[in-house]
């Protein structure tokens, strides 16, 4: 048996589950009175990681991210994972808007994680790797505490754990 375990603080996003949610979106988008004659398209570009909604009015481009953000709630994908650029206009009445998919821990977030995890005093340790935090202890129970601590925490971007060892 270990003598310590250990896991890991993530934030990343199905990137087939996000697809679903697009494709359900453009489904319910074809199929609404309110957006018929609109133009309106979304695409997901897995590689870029980004969903673009392109329109003819910004009306129309926020009801189609409600839309989205709804899909994407249903899918489980968190909303703080979604980073909207300001819809800009490409010429005419036609407006097309970026939303990037964010995944990975930043430093400063990860920062902020292990400052509270420190904070706490619960006896584990943490290690900042790439785009996760590894946190070890000697007592299972900590680490559970650890977990139920940060998740109840008021982060700004989503946090999932994995390699509970």
């Amino acid at each position: 048996m270990a003598s310590t375990f250990s896991f890991d603080f993530v934030s990343e996003i199905d990137l087939q589950e996000a697809d679903n949610a697009v494709n359900q979106s453009k489904k319910e988008i074809d199929h609404r009175y309110d957006l018929r004659g609109s133009n309106c398209d979304m695409e997901f570009e897995r590689s870029l990681q980004r969903i673009t909604i392109k329109a003819d009015g910004e009306h129309f481009i926020n009801a189609a991210r409600d839309i989205l953000i709804q899909k994407m709630i249903k899918r489980g994908i968190s909303v703080q994972a979604l980073d909207e650029d300001k819809p800009e206009m490409l010429g005419g009445v036609h407006v097309r808007q970026y939303i990037k998919l964010r995944s990975g821990i930043e430093k400063e977030q990860a920062k902020k994680i292990t400052a509270l995890i420190k904070d706490s005093k619960i006896k584990v340790t943490t290690q900042i790797m790439d785009e996760k935090v590894r946190v070890t202890g000697k007592d299972k129970d900590a680490l559970q505490e650890v977990i139920t601590l940060v998740r109840g925490a008021e982060l700004d971007f989503p946090i999932q754990t994995e390699n509970f060892r």
